[in-house]
C-alpha cells in the first residue's frame, strides 16, 4: 500500500487523537486518562510517518497542541506522559537501527521460488515491528515456523495480536540467536547492514538465507535479487557468503 503524501499522515493522526480526546471527555473520563489514551493513539498512528522526525512530530503533535491551546490545566508532570509513550513505543536504543519500517504488502512475492525452504523451517523477522514483515513471510512460506523479535513492548504486543500463528517475543534482535534459522529477514537501514552481515557470517549455517528488503549488504555478493510489488528490491544472500 503506498504511503500517504506528507503532511496528510500527521493531519489524520492529530484528528484521530483530538476526536478521541473529546469523545472520552464527553463520556465523563478523567482528563488525565483521556490525555494518556489520546496520546497513545497518536503514538501508535506515528507509524504512518516515513522518517524518524515525522514519526516524532505525529506522536507529539496532539499533546503539544493541547498544551499551547491553554484549554487544559493539569500538573506539569502530566505533560511527560506523551514523551514516556513515545519512548515506550520507540526505545532509544532501537533508534540506532530502524524505529519502524513496515514491509509493504506483496514486497516478498517470489521469495519462496528463489529461496525454497522445507516445511517447518525456522524463519526469523529481526525487528518485526507491527508484524507487516511476518505477514509477508507467512504469505510466501505458509508452512514455515515463523518467529519475530521486537525491542518495543507495545509493538511486540500488537504484532503478536496481528500474527497469532507466529512466535513473537520482546528482545534485542542483535542478541537473538540466528543459528537455528533457515532464513533471517531484515528491513533495516544502510547503516546497520554491516552489523547484520557480521552477525549472519558468525551464526547462520551453510544453506541458510539472509534476506534484506530495499537495502543491499554491499560487502556480500547477492545470490539473487527480486523486485517487490511496490518496486523495492529484495536482496538474497546464502551462507556461506561470497564477498563482493
Amino acid at each position: 500500500m503506498p504511503r500517504l503524501p506528507w503532511p496528510l499522515p500527521a493531519v489524520l493522526a492529530w484528528a484521530l487523537a483530538w476526536g478521541l480526546f473529546r469523545a472520552l471527555l464527553a463520556a465523563g473520563m478523567a482528563p488525565g486518562l483521556a490525555l494518556l489514551l489520546a496520546s497513545a493513539a497518536g503514538a501508535l498512528a506515528s507509524v504512518l510517518g516515513s522518517t524518524l522526525w515525522r514519526r516524532a512530530l505525529i506522536a507529539l503533535g496532539f499533546p503539544l497542541a493541547l498544551l499551547l491551546s491553554g484549554s487544559a490545566q493539569w500538573a506539569a508532570w502530566a505533560w511527560l506522559l506523551p514523551l514516556a509513550l513515545l519512548a515506550l513505543v520507540y526505545p532509544l536504543n532501537a533508534w540506532r537501527d530502524a524505529p519502524l519500517f513496515p514491509t509493504p504488502a506483496g514486497a516478498l512475492q517470489g521469495l519462496a521460488v528463489q529461496a525454497p525452504l522445507p516445511a517447518g523451517a525456522r524463519v526469523l523477522d529481526a525487528g518485526c515491528g507491527l508484524g507487516h514483515g511476518l505477514q509477508a513471510l507467512h504469505w510466501v512460506y505458509p508452512q514455515a515456523e515463523l518467529h519475530g523479535v521486537e525491542w518495543s513492548w507495545p509493538l511486540r504486543l500488537v504484532c503478536a495480536l496481528r500474527c497469532p500463528w507466529a512466535r513473537v517475543r520482546q528482545g534485542d534482535m542483535w542478541r537473538a540467536d540466528w543459528r537455528p534459522c533457515a532464513l533471517v529477514y531484515l528491513f533495516q537501514r544502510p547503516e546497520s547492514m554491516a552489523r547484520a552481515v557480521a552477525k549472519a557470517e558468525a551464526e547462520l549455517a551453510p544453506g541458510a538465507w539472509l534476506v534484506s528488503l530495499e537495502f543491499e549488504a554491499t560487502a556480500l555478493r547477492p545470490a539473487a535479487r527480486l523486485q517487490g510489488a511496490d518496486g523495492r528490491p529484495v536482496w538474497l544472500y546464502q551462507a556461506p557468503f561470497s564477498k563482493a
